[in-house]
């Protein structure tokens, strides 16, 4: 049995600001995508120009930030968030739907593919590979909140985290790091090194996703 370390959520300060490990996170996973999506491009790999993946960059944060915080709101804590309405935007707090966020990106590449006149497909089959990176820098935050922990088990590496009882759980945080963030990562980077129909990374991003949370 292992005990979660209980890692102080703040990763350091800067006067009245306090800079939480699971906003980095955040950023370190946008950071990754935006360094992917520069090297697919500067192999020909990508259906945008540089200029117009620096726009659809910022659209795509947009949209995960969004709705993946609202749906957390709306799913999971309604009630606490209607009753203290400025929390919601307390993002760096932890607190963010993947479901939302995906329907966030989604409606963001939807409305940047009509922008630039782009096939909406061939932009998601583009975007598909740039996002398990910042799935698995999310889970590490949660990991670090202590929070969406798995069910009890007697399994040796269970955890025992603060608030969850004493008896230990599985670190699924973990698990969803290694399989929906590395692994998939590296399934949906060497699949989309080579021209495929439209709409298979895509799909295979989201047929991926589901067997590593199932």
């Amino acid at each position: 049995m292992l005990v979660h370390p209980n890692i102080d959520p703040i990763a350091f300060s800067i006067g009245p600001l306090a800079v939480r490990w699971y906003g980095l996170m955040y950023l370190v996973g946008f950071a990754a995508g935006w360094w992917l999506g520069l090297r697919r491009i500067a192999k020909g790999l990508a259906p945008v120009t540089r200029q117009q993946f620096d726009d659809l960059l910022f659209t795509a944060v947009l949209g995960v930030i969004l709705g993946g915080r609202l749906g957390y709101v709306l799913l999971y804590k309604p009630g606490y968030y209607f009753a203290h309405p400025l929390e919601i935007f307390a993002v760096w707090q932890g607190g963010m739907s993947f479901h939302g966020g995906l329907l966030g990106v989604i409606l963001a590449m939807a409305f940047a593919a009509r922008r630039h006149k782009l096939g909406f497909l061939r932009l998601m089959d583009f975007v598909a590979p740039l996002c398990p990176l910042g799935i698995a820098a999310g889970r590490l935050g949660n990991f670090i909140n202590g929070e969406l922990y798995g069910r009890v088990t007697d399994l040796p590496w269970g955890m025992v985290f603060r608030g969850a009882g004493e008896a230990p759980r599985h670190p699924s945080q973990l698990y969803e790091f290694a399989l929906e963030g590395l692994a998939l990562f590296a399934l949906l980077w060497w699949f989309s090194a080579k021209p495929r129909p439209r709409g298979e990374v895509s799909a295979l991003f989201l047929i991926g996703y589901g067997v590593s949370r199932f």
